[in-house]
């Protein structure tokens, strides 16, 4: 039996998470409650932290986790197909805690084969839902701009699909990263003739492909100039902070096909985290080098702190509740 109160982090205000007891929530008709073992930061949850005009503090118990995985707990009284005792990731919105809800439509099992393991399966099946819209094949040329946990997936998912793969990064190890998940080339992200190299790397063409996956205005401009004559421009970074400008000529005199890869329906989510997990009980993904920060619940500013600052060697940060 789940005792009656909980560990949170609760964040009170900017740059500061509080620890506090709060009830452990009841599974609706539809829901499971699942004991979390741990939960992913997004780069989207880092605004939140850091404070915007629009936050309204303090946000819900557990908000804004939404990268969990953990064991059942409990189900709802209309839940089928999910049982207690069985190791799950899914969508929810407050994993910074012990306990959180998932929606049924929202849950995947975790193999047996990754028993022990951190499955943060949200930001995965996000990398395998980007690969999928690219519509990347052998002999392509790829570039991802931004080599952080979404970008050195889908380096590694462009190669193992047969693509030259071309990564750029402004940090070093970003870069080194990058040839060891698969890439041919490796650019400087800052250097002020990045775009007539890549076209001279690529015989004049540039890429078949160019994956986004930064969220800047700079990341957005510098993809588009290096994207191939009816090439495919794929939009992978969260633009969050304003409205963007797009080089419409470039867009029309190149003919790219531009795509956002995000997805919202709870049903493509489950889909890419599916097809992450399949990937990684046959041994085809291994995401496990790209968590390089591990926090407990009580040090989650930490790990808010290590992803704000982005230092050498720093990919993704876990905040682990058991």
């Amino acid at each position: 039996m789940a005792p009656a109160a909980m560990r949170s982090a609760v964040l009170v205000a900017p740059r500061n998470f509080e620890m506090r007891e709060v009830p452990i929530p009841e599974p609706g008709p539809v829901q499971v409650r699942v004991r979390i073992e741990g939960c992913g930061v997004c780069g989207s949850n880092l605004p939140p932290w850091q404070g915007r005009p629009w936050f309204t503090y303090p946000l819900p118990a557990g908000a804004p986790g939404h990268e969990a995985w953990g064991r059942i707990d409990a189900v709802g009284r209309d839940v089928r197909g999910f049982e207690r005792g069985e190791r799950v990731a899914g969508l929810s919105q407050c994993g910074f805690a012990e306990y959180d809800l998932f929606d049924q439509t929202g849950v995947v099992v975790l193999p047996d084969r990754l028993d022990g393991e951190a499955v943060p399966a949200e930001p995965l099946g996000c990398a395998m839902n980007a690969f999928r819209r690219s519509r990347i094949r052998a002999g392509h040329t790829v570039a991802v701009v931004g080599i952080g946990f979404l970008g050195a997936i889908l380096v590694h998912l462009a190669a193992a699909a047969g693509a030259r793969v071309v990564a750029i990064s402004r940090r070093a190890f970003s870069r080194e990263l990058a040839r060891e998940m698969g890439a041919t080339d490796v650019f400087e992200f800052d250097d002020p003739d990045l775009v007539p190299r890549v076209f001279e790397a690529t015989g004049a063409r540039g890429c078949d492909r160019v994956i986004e996956a930064i969220g800047s205005q700079a990341s957005l401009d510098l993809s588009t100039h290096l994207t191939a004559l009816h090439g495919r421009l794929i939009i992978a970074g969260l633009h969050q902070d304003g409205p963007r400008q797009v080089d419409m000529f470039v867009w029309n005199c190149r003919g790219l096909d531009v795509v956002n890869a995000h997805e919202h329906e709870p049903f493509a989510h489950v889909e890419g985290m599916r097809s992450a997990l399949a990937a990684m009980a046959r041994g085809d993904l291994d995401p496990g080098r790209l968590y390089t920060h591990r926090v407990p619940l009580e040090r989650i500013d930490d790990a808010f702190a290590a992803l704000e600052s982005r230092d050498e060697g720093f990919v993704k940060g876990l905040v682990l509740a058991a």
